[in-house]
């Protein structure tokens, strides 16, 4: 009887020791949101046994220890190459239009250089022919290729690209490829990797998925740049994965996933370059720094007239900035402002500063998928349509398959073009990329497949929305609840 006694005791001590634990760490957390540390708290002290659970595999973000002290140390040699990319001053921008000119502070106080100008830049939107083009830049190389995306799914043209990246390296190109582990878990059961690696490409798997990790690191912090970079001259980024979109979740019957990328020959290709340099570093331990640009290679032709600033989240990168910049931008805007995201769940600043744009005469539009591959955003996302149409904000849900786009346009001219959703895993978690482009031509191409989006979209009426069924306001409260756990 005493023994059970005494397990008892010791269960309901260590018990309360992690609620105190988890408590604690919720209330001394720097910058958490009061919503966010609210969900934490009533989770934990409503459904204690679930909450602890969840917090372990969810609640701080960490990397581990190895990955730490390597993203600790990068950056005094990083930040040595981006000196001397200082003295490379033919490349720099340093005036700016009125509604960019905010922003393109806010990197050159936070990221330490100016935007980059002479770069030649195309909006790709058709993934067919993105691939079509992407294999023949690879045909073409002459040195080397680097690629990280989220995922990779095997079949159909992912495969064409994985044979043309073969191909390149049988014939001396090196070709390195970084693949997150759990967003391209099926790649990395498939017999790809061998063939790969066998032909001299390197693979690497990162932020591993493993059970033994549970309680080294977040499982859910996430590799999500897509970023390809050819000869250290040809760049490519946007929200586009490797994979086939006839074949990619086609059980899903919610049509193919509708993606937007940009291909840049120019200078930027030196600021990627450092981008992937670290996350190499960070998986690898081996340092991989780009070459500095090359004046003599610069093309003419170029638009010397704008400028572009890549902003980076994760070790190393500045805090909070790709959330900065979202801010700068939505609040820079005087006349129209476009977004085009598959996830929208803002954090309350992100929701103010929309709603205030609206308010004070701004023409803004939201486009999201009417159609969604995940319950719980789709949910979550829904608690915000109210505030977002009572301040004015048109909300367009596009109905011709899941639109995975996503950008930003203020007044045509300034352009936002990454892999970030506006929720909270985007904002504070993975490890994203975002381009920021001032140019009136790109904002202008912009514009229009934005209005192509907008035509096939179905607009939300106010009024209808407001007579929907009131069990869904209840399901719409409960995934809010939930939403800045996502």
């Amino acid at each position: 009887m005493n023994i059970f006694f005494l397990i008892q005791y010791l269960i309901f001590l260590i018990y309360w020791l992690l609620i105190a634990n988890i408590t604690f760490r919720v209330l001394i957390k720097k910058r958490r949101s009061i919503p966010s540390s609210m969900s934490w708290l009533l989770t934990v002290y409503i459904i204690p046994f679930i909450g602890i659970s969840v917090w372990f595999f969810f609640g701080e973000l960490y990397l581990g220890k190895r990955q730490k002290k390597i993203a600790n140390r990068i950056w005094s040699v990083s930040n040595k190459w981006l000196n001397e990319l200082k003295s490379c001053t033919y490349i720099f921008q340093l005036k700016n239009s009125e509604v960019a000119t905010s922003l393109f502070q806010l990197c050159k106080h936070r990221q330490g250089i100016y935007g980059i100008k002479s770069n030649k830049l195309k909006l790709l939107t058709n993934t067919n022919k993105t691939i079509e083009t992407l294999i023949r830049d690879i045909s073409l190389a002459r040195k080397n290729i680097e690629m990280v995306f989220y995922i990779w799914k095997p079949g159909g043209i992912a495969d064409d690209v994985a044979r043309a990246l073969i191909e390149s390296a049988k014939r001396g190109i090196h070709c390195r490829l970084m693949l997150d582990s759990a967003g391209s878990i099926a790649f990395f059961r498939s017999p790809w990797v061998d063939i790969m690696r066998k032909s001299g490409i390197q693979v690497v798997e990162s932020l591993k998925v493993s059970l033994l990790k549970i309680f080294l690191r977040r499982l859910d912090v996430r590799q999500h740049r897509k970023i390809i970079l050819i000869d250290n001259y040809i760049v490519y980024s946007g929200s586009m994965n490797l994979v086939d979109p006839c074949l990619f979740k086609k059980s899903s019957g919610i049509g193919q996933w509708i993606d937007l990328m940009t291909r840049i020959e120019g200078p930027i290709a030196a600021i990627i370059g450092i981008i992937y340099s670290c996350d190499w570093e960070i998986e690898t331990g081996l340092k991989i720094l780009p070459q500095l640009p090359n004046k003599t290679i610069l093309k003419s032709e170029s638009n010397k007239n704008s400028s572009i600033q890549v902003i980076a989240s994760g070790p190393g990168f500045p805090e909070n900035m790709i959330h900065q910049a979202l801010l700068t931008a939505i609040y820079s805007a005087k006349n129209e402002l476009i977004i085009t995201t598959p996830y929208l769940v803002p954090s309350e600043d992100l929701l103010y500063a929309i709603c205030t744009a609206a308010q004070r005469g701004v023409k803004v539009s939201i486009i999201i998928p009417l159609y969604h591959d995940s319950i719980l955003v789709k949910w979550a996302s829904r608690v915000f349509f109210t505030e977002l149409l009572e301040a004015g904000v048109k909300i367009y849900q596009f109905k011709e398959g899941l639109l995975h786009s996503k950008s930003i346009l203020v007044d045509q001219q300034l352009s936002l073009i990454g892999t970030v959703n506006l929720d909270m895993r985007s904002l504070w978690l993975n490890f994203e990329i975002t381009l920021v482009i001032d140019d009136s031509h790109f904002g202008k191409n912009l514009f229009f497949i934005q209005k192509q989006y907008i035509s096939d979209s179905v607009l939300l009426d106010k009024k209808v929305w407001s007579m929907r069924a009131y069990w869904t306001r209840i399901l719409e409260n409960i995934f809010y609840f939930l939403s800045p756990l996502l």
